[in-house]
């Protein structure tokens, strides 16, 4: 059977690359502009509301080196000059990031907006718990049960699902997609040559199904399952990939996957070890290495850790201040190349990507 492209050609035959780069600006940067705005607001609303209450302010204070704010825009910067680096590379295609139709933007701005009171009310009382209740407590593990980021409904909510990615772009200023295309890198890697047809990949944690959506965008003959503990998440995927063939989505606890044993060449994992407990971090590690093949990779992807970027270690102390994360300062600590080394995972690359970092590992 005949390999499947390489996809050499995934920046749009005939654009040239002052056309690419052209074409990709004018996609990223009104998106990021986007974003930006629903920060800025967001700021001042959060400013105004610790001016009539004082007494929650979020600590924005750090004995750690943290950046200038000149560095961050230019690593920002570097950020997007690597994601079209990489489409020239026919790494990936030309990411088309298209959020919705302008009602749908609309309709998700307002949403965000309405909702921003009852969070900063949350933080300011420090009420976190409100999902722990008697709909979900037998049906959720306790650790999940929490409103992280202080977000309405937790990560059980359709609500909270329909404006989800608009959250965490405000939150990254409009590089989310773009730092997780960053995991797309090992994955082309390692099936260089090989015929997608044959290959199966497993997205654990597969929220709302943006990182899913670019995998099969760069790699559509593979087989993908999308893996989430959410139901209204993985609703929100299915929508997101309606269109995208051999795929698939389960709702699971990734302690248990439904999977079965060395029957994965891929498994992938996006933004889940910063909201697990350590102890669970481990059987997840298991897991993973449980159902991959002999040679499978693990593309792993997350925040930084401190010491991967000396001067940003000072926002990786802040960060669970604002937002509730209560698993995150472990996280920060953990040593990740050992934890997976327990499993049988051995570490074959790490590279930072912004405020992430991405992680390969490879079964025995």
């Amino acid at each position: 059977m005949a390999a499947a492209p390489d996809r050499s050609d995934v920046g749009r035959p005939g654009l040239g690359r002052l056309g690419l780069r052209a074409s990709y600006g004018l996609r990223q940067g009104p998106r990021v502009a986007w974003y930006l705005a629903h920060g800025y607001a967001m700021g001042r609303l959060r400013r105004f509301a610790e001016e009539q209450h004082p007494d929650a302010a979020v600590k924005r204070s750090t004995t750690r080196p943290t950046p200038e704010r000149d560095r961050l825009w230019r690593d920002l910067g570097q950020l997007f000059a690597r994601d079209i680096a990489n489409v020239e590379a026919g790494i990936y295609p030309l990411p088309n990031d298209h959020d919705g139709p302008l009602p749908a933007l609309l309709d998700r701005s307002r949403t965000f907006f309405l909702d921003l009171p009852e969070i900063f009310e949350r933080r300011r009382k420090g009420e976190h718990q409100q999902v722990f209740s008697e709909e979900f407590r037998d049906r959720f593990p306790r650790y999940y049960l929490q409103n992280f980021h202080y977000q309405s409904g937790g990560y059980l909510s359709e609500d909270s699902a329909k404006i989800y990615d608009l959250q965490v772009e405000v939150l990254f200023n409009g590089t989310a997609n773009a730092m997780r295309r960053q995991a797309l890198v090992p994955i082309h890697a390692a099936l260089k040559g090989r015929d997608q047809r044959t290959v199966s990949l497993a997205d654990v944690a597969c929220g709302t199904g943006r990182f899913l959506r670019a995998v099969k965008d760069a790699f559509p003959g593979l087989r993908a399952t999308g893996i989430d503990l959410s139901e209204s998440y993985v609703e929100e995927a299915r929508r997101h990939l309606r269109r995208r063939g051999r795929t698939r989505f389960l709702v699971a606890n990734a302690e248990a996957l439904p999977l079965a044993d060395g029957s994965q060449d891929v498994v992938t994992t996006i933004f889940l070890y910063h909201e697990l407990p350590p102890r669970v971090r481990r059987i997840v590690a298991a897991e993973f290495a449980r159902v991959l093949k002999p040679g499978g990779l693990l593309v792993f992807m997350d925040s930084l850790q401190l010491g991967d970027v000396a001067d940003y270690d000072g926002l990786l102390e802040m960060f669970p201040h604002g937002f509730h994360e209560p698993y995150y300062d472990s996280y920060t600590r953990e040593d990740l190349p050992a934890l997976f080394r327990e499993a049988g995972l051995e570490q074959v690359s790490s590279e930072p990507a912004f405020v992430s970092k991405v992680m390969a590992f490879r079964k025995a």
